[in-house]
C-alpha cells in the first residue's frame, strides 16, 4: 500500500521488523576539555536520542530495528541518518523537512546528575516537532514487532502528543508498544500536565520503563504499580539498587496472576554516566524478543547498561550474545560479586580468539 502524507512523500508498507522506535535525534556536541560552556574551545560532534540510541543497540546485538523521525535538509540531518545507519538501523522512513532545521544541543562533560552539569538545547521549532498524525507514515511507524516510545515526544508540540496519543491508544493488531517515560522536566517548559500527561501515554502501553525517581513523586516499585496497573509489564528502574518488574500473566484456568521480580544492579567501574537508560530498555527488549524470562530480561537489561557505563559516549558496542547469556545465567552468589569496568565487552571476545590462535 503507498501512504502519501502531507508534505507529499509517497512509501510503501515497509517489511515488518524487530523494533521501530520513534523520535527526535539530535546533533550532539561534547566538549574537548572539562569545564563551563563558556569557557569550552570546541567541541567534538556525536548524536543523541533516546529512541533512536535504543535502536542503534539492538541493531548492534543482531535484531532488525527501524528508526523513524523527521530531520531538517540539511548537514546535520544528513549526518544523523549516515551515523544511525551506520549501526544497522533502517532509516528509510526518516522525513526530510525543508523548512525545519535538525536539533542540536551542547553538554558538558561532567556526570549528568552533578549541579555543575550543563546542557543547552536547540531545538524549538525542530523538524521532529513537526511530527503528527498527519505527517508521519503510520503504517511504517506500527511494522515492528515491537514500537518503542518515550516520554520525550509528546513534550515537543502538540501535534507530537496527538500523535503518541494515537500509538498508545489500544486497539486490535497493534505491535507490542514499549514506552520509557524519561520524564525530563526541562522540556516541558514549565507546564505541570507534563507528568499527568506521561501517566496517560503509559498506561496505554504493553511495556513501561520508569526510573524510580521520575516516577510522579511516588515511593517504591510497588507504589508505582498501584498507579500504573494497566501495562502487562512494568519496569522500575532503582538505580544502583536495581530494578523490579510486575509481570501480569493469565494461568491455564484463566486465573490473572502478577509476579514481581527484583534483580539487584551489577558493580561497575563508571566511565561515563550516560545513556545507561536507554542500554538497559534495549538490553530487556532484546532479551523480551528472544523470549527470555522476566528474570533474564532484567539482567540483560543491566548488562547493556553496564556496557554504556563503561564507555565515553551514550553507545557502546554490546557484549556478543553467547557472552552475555553466560553472565545472565549466573547464580544468585556470582551475579552479585560480578564486577565490570572498561573493556569487559571485548574481554571474552579476547578469550576465544586466545583459544582459537596457537
Amino acid at each position: 500500500m503507498t501512504i502519501v502524507t502531507l508534505d507529499g512523500h509517497r512509501s510503501t508498507t515497509p517489511d515488518v521488523v524487530d523494533v521501530v522506535a520513534l523520535g527526535e535525534s539530535m546533533v550532539t556536541f561534547l566538549p574537548t576539555v572539562p569545564g563551563r560552556l563558556a569557557d569550552v574551545p570546541s567541541f567534538e560532534r556525536a548524536i543523541g536520542g533516546a529512541e533512536s540510541n535504543v535502536a542503534c543497540v539492538l541493531a548492534a546485538a543482531g535484531h532488525t530495528a527501524r528508526w523513524i523521525s523527521r530531520v531538517g535538509a540539511d548537514g546535520f540531518g544528513d549526518h544523523l541518518v549516515e551515523a544511525i545507519g551506520a549501526y544497522g538501523v533502517d532509516v528509510r522512513a526518516v522525513r526530510r523537512d525543508s523548512d525545519r532545521p535538525t536539533g542540536v544541543y551542547f553538554r558538558t562533560a561532567g556526570d549528568r546528575a552533578t549541579d555543575a552539569h550543563e546542557v543547552a538545547y536547540y531545538r524549538a521549532g525542530s523538524a521532529a516537532s513537526a511530527m503528527s498524525v498527519r505527517t508521519m507514515d503510520l503504517d511504517a511507524i506500527r511494522s515492528g514487532r515491537v514500537l518503542h516510545l518515550s516520554g520525550i515526544t509528546p513534550a515537543l508540540s502538540a501535534d507530537c502528543l496527538e500523535l503518541m496519543r494515537e500509538l498508545t491508544a489500544r486497539r486490535p493488531g497493534r505491535p507490542l508498544v514499549s514506552f520509557d517515560v524519561n520524564h525530563r522536566p526541562g522540556l516541558w517548559h514549565g507546564d505541570t500536565d507534563g507528568p499527568r500527561v506521561l501517566l496517560e501515554l503509559a498506561r496505554g502501553a504493553d511495556l513501561v520503563f520508569v526510573g524510580e525517581d521520575e516516577a510522579w513523586g511516588l515511593g517504591g516499585p510497588e507504589a508505582v504499580r498501584a498507579a500504573l496497573p494497566e501495562p502487562d509489564l512494568l519496569v522500575v528502574k532503582q538505580g544502583a539498587a536495581g530494578a523490579t518488574a510486575f509481570h501480569r500473566t493469565v494461568d491455564a484456568d484463566g486465573t490473572e496472576t502478577t509476579r514481581v521480580t527484583t534483580v539487584p544492579a551489577l558493580t561497575v567501574d563508571v566511565v561515563a554516566a550516560v545513556g545507561a537508560g536507554d542500554a538497559f530498555a534495549a538490553g530487556f527488549l532484546s532479551a523480551t524478543l528472544r523470549g527470555l524470562p522476566v528474570r533474564e530480561r532484567l539482567r540483560h537489561g543491566h548488562l547493556m547498561a553496564a556496557a554504556a557505563l563503561t564507555v565515553p559516549g551514550d553507545l557502546a558496542a554490546p557484549p556478543a550474545r553467547d557472552h552475555a547469556d553466560r553472565l545472565a545465567a549466573l547464580d544468585d552468589t556470582a551475579w552479585g560479586t560480578l564486577r565490570l569496568g572498561p573493556g569487559w565487552t571485548q574481554a571474552d571476545a579476547r578469550a576465544e580468539e586466545e583459544v582459537r590462535t596457537p
